[in-house]
């Protein structure tokens, strides 16, 4: 690859991975096109995204090679995707009074875990389980090749779908929907 006057020109390709099953599999396929429109939107040409591609290629091969939850991947995805982009929301206590103990709501809002008392004075908050809370911080710290490594019960699914689904529209100011017909 090299760069022209004003574009970049490519010699030649040889595919690492063509992710072959996407192909096989219109379910498969249409949250890869989904998360490949999200990844048009956060990046820009010349941008350094290693982290970004990694994330990107790691969901891509969970999708393809695995019969995970899809909506489960959808959600573990752009909530590591907002962490990347600066909108970590804060997990280890508090985000009103710093406190660590009996943290069981989400303020999209101030972006962070809030305890009971805080929580419910903050008509915002969401409620969350003690798997969601797992998956959330899981999600966040984990390293990037074990992401994906969890499963979750279907409660705690649909609670972490809303968050994320919340979180994620909120933070980048669009309302992504999963297409239901790809042509």
């Amino acid at each position: 690859m090299y760069k022209g006057s004003n574009t970049y020109h490519i010699n030649s390709v040889e595919p690492i991975e063509v992710f072959y099953n996407l192909r096989t599999d219109l379910e498969k396929l249409k949250y890869a096109v989904h998360i490949n429109k999200i990844i048009q939107d956060v990046t820009h040409e010349n941008q350094n995204c290693y982290q970004i591609l990694q994330l990107l290629l790691n969901t891509l091969y969970v999708i393809s090679e695995t019969d995970k939850d899809l909506d489960l991947i959808l959600c573990v995805f752009k909530l590591r995707l907002l962490c990347i982009l600066g909108f970590t929301p804060k997990i280890d206590s508090c985000v009103n009074c710093n406190e660590k103990e009996k943290l069981k709501y989400f303020s999209i809002r101030d972006n962070g875990f809030k305890c009971d008392a805080c929580g419910k004075q903050d008509k915002s908050c969401i409620t969350m389980s003690e798997s969601t809370i797992n998956a959330i911080k899981y999600t966040i710290m984990a390293p990037a090749k074990k992401i994906y490594s969890f499963n979750i019960k279907d409660e705690s699914l649909e609670e972490f779908k809303l968050l994320t689904k919340l979180y994620f529209n909120d933070k980048l100011e669009k309302e992504y929907k999963i297409e239901d017909k790809l042509f």
